[in-house]
């Protein structure tokens, strides 16, 4: 297996996964189901419990580092400004996709029937959760949000107090690598997680399910295939001068990953590995990327909350106006680190029905098919997360283009040398 390339193995994965769902479903296998979602689940699960170390660990390192870099708060401006650029195009195209088709016209669904999901999100929620209540909670909890905030805050700490903490930054960069290494153990069974998890989804979800809602999920698919293979090209050749065949062939892994897993933050890992190898600077990338993968969710929290508040407003009924639209931009754009700590997008979307005045029962009617559109909704994100950062980079001159070039060609799963890790690095002011 190690002469075939990385994401092969992932397609090849994905391939049998499929067949093995059909044939689970057409002979209502259920031992074949459950076999399939245990695979996929533990394969998340051994993911996801790297990642409270490896975010908070890389990001303290990372600010320590920056010692020397003049030009680390434009970076981080500059990021959250294209985060913001991005998701304002995104949530244009949901718009523009829900007036097109009009999903929830002529949907036989009875909404009487619906209730509010358990999981919602309010303005609060969104401003009191990037702060811990205890630090062990958030790590506890996975909340990567608020480890992120955590790991600034100590980062920024360590670097004031100079070299008295140099024992203790010294312990994460330890802890960073020996998690590392542990997480690419996990990474080499992505084949075969990727396998059980589109095989449960195949199994679990048929034709019958989706009829119903076809309009609103061929809406969804289209529009993120629209951000995804249009929007970020456009703005990688006209913001970064670069060729977008080239980015996919190096993010592709990761695109294919988050497809599969349904998780932006599951797929992290993969996704930074990913950048490095367009030739980011891995001191940048370990600031955009976990970041990225709590707020910058273009499908769960762009695309996704404007076509489905346009198929629960024609549901019940309720007629939207520009104020409405303008309202779902304006939610979209700064209301995405919402989704921080979870898994889909439902709390993204009651967010934006609750400050439309919708009801959150809506959001009831989607929740058969939200792993189906799921899917698809966190492949954007991923390749958001991943484009961003390479945009930036470039725009700084700190792109390896070299690199960037050459990424398709060499593996993902590589090891990556100290020359490259030193070639990558930032220049200093």
């Amino acid at each position: 297996m190690r002469k075939i390339p990385f994401s092969v193995q992932i397609l090849l994965g994905l391939v049998l996964g499929v067949a093995l769902g059909f044939l689970a479903r057409a002979n209502d296998l259920a031992w074949l189901t459950s076999t399939l979602d245990t695979v996929g689940g533990l394969f998340v699960q051994l993911l996801k419990l790297a990642v409270p170390p490896l975010v908070f660990t890389a990001i303290v390192v990372s600010v320590v580092s920056l010692r020397g870099v003049a030009n680390a708060a434009r970076l981080a401006l500059k990021t959250l400004l294209w985060f913001g650029i991005t998701a304002l195009i995104a949530v244009s195209i949901g718009i523009g996709l829900g007036l097109l088709t009009d999903p929830g016209r002529g949907v036989n669904l009875n909404p009487a029937g619906a209730s509010a999901p358990k999981t919602t999100g309010s303005w609060i929620d969104f401003l009191t959760g990037i702060v811990p209540t205890n630090p062990v909670g958030a790590f506890v909890e996975g909340n990567v949000l608020q480890i992120v905030f955590l790991a600034l805050v100590v980062g920024a700490a360590a670097l004031l107090v100079g070299e008295p903490a140099e024992p203790f930054v010294q312990l994460n960069r330890s802890v960073l690598s020996i998690v590392q290494k542990a997480l690419w153990w996990v990474i080499r069974l992505a084949p075969i997680g990727t396998l059980g998890l589109i095989g449960n989804a195949v199994a679990s979800y048929g034709w019958d399910l989706l009829a119903p809602l076809a309009k609103f999920t061929t809406a969804v698919y289209v529009g993120c295939a629209l951000v995804m293979f249009v929007v970020y090209p456009v703005l990688l050749v006209a913001a970064g001068r670069l060729n977008p065949l080239r980015f996919f062939a190096g993010a592709w892994p990761a695109i294919e990953l988050a497809f599969v897993s349904r998780s932006s933050v599951g797929t992290m890992p993969v996704t930074q590995r990913s950048v490095e190898r367009l030739g980011v600077p891995r001191e940048y990338a370990s600031f955009a990327v976990p970041f990225g993968a709590t707020t910058k969710m273009d499908g769960c929290a762009a695309i996704y909350p404007a076509l489905a508040a346009i198929f629960v407003a024609q549901v019940f009924g309720v007629d939207l106006g520009v104020t409405d639209y303008l309202l779902i931009a304006f939610v979209s754009v700064v209301g995405s680190a919402a989704t921080a700590g979870l898994t889909g997008a439902i709390v993204m979307l009651t967010l934006t029905l609750s400050t439309l005045g919708l009801p959150l029962a809506g959001a009831g009617l989607l929740l058969a098919i939200d792993p189906i559109l799921d899917m698809m909704r966190t492949a954007t994100n991923v390749a958001g997360q991943a484009v961003v950062p390479t945009i930036v980079a470039a725009r700084e001159g700190t792109l390896d283009r070299a690199a960037y070039d050459s990424a398709g060609k060499r593996d993902l799963i590589e090891p990556v040398e100290p020359a490259e890790h030193e070639r990558l690095a930032p220049v200093p002011a």
